[in-house]
């Protein structure tokens, strides 16, 4: 530092770098003086799951969902406990009841044309179309899942086969499938489950491909392959867990689809037999009887399958956005 003061050793006074700072600004650090980067809006931190939870819960409309939900939930399976009415035996059911009979004491949604009482009836029906959502959406993406990871794992002739399968299901209109199969096999529950995910885990399958292509060439998958990691292990415990957002929203959005399914096939009178029910038999039912203005036999059934398929779509655009993390808002 001697170096570079003048001859006498005296610092020039009229050098930048030796002139004081101002009175006051000795104790600041360069630190304070560099104005900070411009940025967003600053964020609390926490682990994933937290701001997951903290992105879900700032959609007012994905609440609005869970408690639909929640609410149905409850009505369908708690409800029959507190509820009683005979739902299996139509012979029975008009020993205690008339047929078409409107909303009144006894009965606060009136009786079908078997006697049924229609309250009891969409909590009977709910059951079967709540379990149908849910278990047909867990098989088909479950299914879709494994499939699409295997094809875009393996790439080449194996993926461009397995893709051809896929687009020759896909060409085929769903529903037509779907009462094709139900027409040929007898229908009851555990089938009609099968057979709407047997047509639906298509879109999950192209998903998680498209997926699977972007993570196998990741630095990560390839330390695990000159690791010595096994195939498995790589789809297992990297690429499937790194997809976890896409399979989820997949699946929420699939309950309501695969609910929407068996409406229709209710509809048309191929849901589940009697004496069972779902809302679309239940729809179906009450169309015959709408022109007399038996109004409990379809208005019921139909708000029930419109709320929970909003609140199960409300559901799922929240997912999207908790876990894309370009749509998170830091």
């Amino acid at each position: 530092m001697s170096a570079d003061l003048p001859s006498g050793g005296v610092p020039d006074p009229l050098d930048p770098m030796n002139r004081p700072l101002p009175l006051g600004l000795e104790s600041i650090s360069p630190a304070d003086v560099v104005a900070p980067p411009e940025g967003g809006e600053a964020r609390s931190t926490g682990s994933m799951l937290r701001q997951i939870g903290r992105v879900f819960i700032e959609n007012k409309l994905a609440i609005v969902g869970v408690i639909i939900v929640i609410a149905f939930v409850l009505f369908c399976f708690v409800g029959p406990l507190l509820y009683h009415t005979n739902q299996t035996n139509a012979q029975e059911a008009l020993l205690n009841s008339t047929e078409n009979a409107p909303p009144g004491h006894g009965h606060p949604l009136g009786t079908d044309d078997y006697g049924y009482d229609m309250l009891g009836r969409l909590m009977f029906g709910g059951q079967a179309s709540l379990i149908v959502g849910l278990a047909s959406a867990a098989v088909a993406t479950s299914f879709g899942v494994i499939y699409g990871a295997l094809s875009g794992f393996f790439g080449s002739w194996i993926d461009a086969l397995m893709m051809r399968i896929v687009d020759v299901f896909l060409s085929i209109p769903a529903l037509f499938l779907l009462v094709a199969l139900v027409s040929i096999f007898h229908a009851s529950e555990p089938l009609i489950i099968v057979v709407i995910a047997a047509i639906s885990w298509l879109v999950p399958a192209r998903l998680i491909r498209g997926e699977t292509l972007s993570l196998r060439v990741r630095e990560y998958v390839q330390a695990v392959r000159i690791m010595g990691g096994s195939r498995t292990r790589i789809i297992g415990r990297h690429i499937v867990p790194n997809a976890i957002g896409t399979i989820v929203v997949f699946a929420t959005f699939q309950v309501a689809d695969s609910i929407l399914l068996l409406a229709a096939l209710g509809f048309i009178g191929l849901g589940i037999p009697l004496p069972g029910t779902d809302w679309g038999s239940m729809l179906s039912n009450g169309v015959n009887y709408a022109f007399n203005d038996y109004w409990w036999e379809i208005y019921p059934a139909g708000l029930c399958i419109i709320l929970v398929v909003i609140a199960f779509n409300f559901i799922g655009d929240a997912l999207r956005d908790s876990l894309e993390v370009r749509l998170q808002r830091r």
